[in-house]
């Protein structure tokens, strides 16, 4: 069921005849040193064409867990086709943050030197619990104060990088710490701050199924750390946004 790369068709110690596409990723990314965990990006790692056949992979090995949940896809019109929609869905829609190169993030100068608090939000926030794959829904607030000498991203910039780090399995405390490196590292701020209040439905669904709870995780960095003052402002302003 799953996609088969010949040995000849690519020059590479690596391949060894027959084996699975996703073997032979996970080969390669172990012999670059690049960690693939639920959350990172393995773009730089994956070749022309590959996206599609893992695709195909990953469709074949869905439709077996639908067979092994005792479904019949043969017959039932409803999951004929279950596996190769939910494959497209992972890999080319809530998880394509895994598979997809950042989006290029276009940068002003930064003329008047402005180095005065800047709030972003709310921005939508969607992933899925890595833990159960069940939804994560809620919206981050970016919290910016520029560096007067650096270069200012787009606005719509830090929806789309905020949206790449989502589209992969999350867990809360960790994506909103990936959001914040990746902003430091693109922006150089004097400080930064990101807030993302969501519904988890691992809890809503399934568990305690209690559908009235939410997260709210912080990180500081910069001056937000250092300047008690800046820190309130910020959070004085995302209550007067509302939620």
């Amino acid at each position: 069921m799953g996609a088969v790369i010949d040995s000849q068709a690519v020059i590479d110690t690596e391949v060894v005849e027959g084996a699975p596409l996703s073997q032979i990723i996970r080969q390669r990314l172990r012999r670059a040193g690049h960690r693939f965990h639920a959350n990172d990006n393995i773009a730089a790692h994956l070749r022309e064409g590959e996206l599609d056949a893992l695709q195909h992979e990953v469709a074949g090995h869905l439709e077996n867990a639908l067979r092994a949940l005792v479904i019949d896809v043969d017959a039932d019109h409803n999951t004929r086709d279950t596996a190769k929609r939910v494959a497209r869905m992972f890999m080319r829609e809530v998880f394509a943050g895994r598979y997809e190169a950042a989006p290029p993030v276009t940068e002003f100068p930064n003329v008047e030197q402005l180095n005065e608090l800047m709030v972003i939000g709310p921005l939508r926030v969607r992933s899925a619990c890595s833990h159960h794959l069940c939804p994560i829904m809620g919206h981050a607030w970016i919290g910016v104060l520029p560096n007067a000498h650096s270069n200012l991203p787009g606005l719509s910039k830090y929806s789309r990088l905020l949206n790449w780090v989502m589209a992969r399995p999350q867990i809360q405390e960790e994506a909103v710490k990936q959001i914040a490196d990746l902003l430091e590292r693109r922006i150089g701020p004097d400080g930064l701050a990101v807030v993302i209040e969501a519904d988890h439905y691992c809890m809503h669904w399934r568990g305690t199924k209690d559908d009235g709870a939410k997260m709210t995780s912080s990180v500081m960095r910069g001056r937000f750390l250092e300047d008690a003052a800046l820190r309130r402002e910020f959070l004085y302003l995302l209550g007067t946004k509302g939620k």
